[in-house]
């Protein structure tokens, strides 16, 4: 039974596992795809981290933290990410359903996703499916490997 608890220490290996091929693709994170493994832990774990297990296997991770500071604080953003072997089987959206309501918690008000690579259509079906709207297109904002410059779009919705 697939489980989303905090990250430790211990998970740096497996977060690390499934970071590296996510951010090595370099198509859906602005992240230098060859981002060091210390620098990328340090990154994706600056914040509340999350990891995504089933009968101990660790296969995905968010982060949680405050879309900015001051008067934006009370927007959350989050950034998600599956090991590749295990896409498909709902743990994205277990992991995007538990963000959510670890955001309430917090006392977040809305979650924000800043930039949505608009070929990453898998995850756009999976944030609209979980109550996100785009709010904002940022034309050609990203430099996509494989279909060059794409637009990147702004998702919201109230918690």
């Amino acid at each position: 039974m697939l489980a989303v608890r905090p990250a430790t220490g211990a998970d740096h290996d497996a977060i690390w596992a499934i970071l590296k091929p996510v951010f090595r693709a370099g198509d859906t994170y602005t992240i230098d795809p060859a981002i060091p493994r210390a620098d990328a832990l340090a990154y994706w774990t600056a914040h509340r981290c999350y990891v995504a297990e089933d009968a101990g296997d660790v296969l995905g991770t968010y982060y949680l933290k405050p879309n900015q500071q001051g008067g934006g604080a009370h927007v959350a953003n989050c950034g998600y990410a599956t090991l590749p072997a295990a896409r498909g089987r709902g743990i994205a959206s277990a992991m995007c359903a538990h963000s959510l309501d670890a955001a309430r918690a917090a006392g977040f008000r809305a979650m924000q996703f800043n930039f949505v690579v608009s070929t990453n259509t898998g995850a756009i079906r999976l944030w609209e499916k979980h109550g996100f709207d785009t709010v904002g297109r940022l034309p050609r904002a990203f430099d996509h490997p494989g279909s060059g410059e794409v637009d990147a779009l702004v998702m919201h919705r109230f918690l």
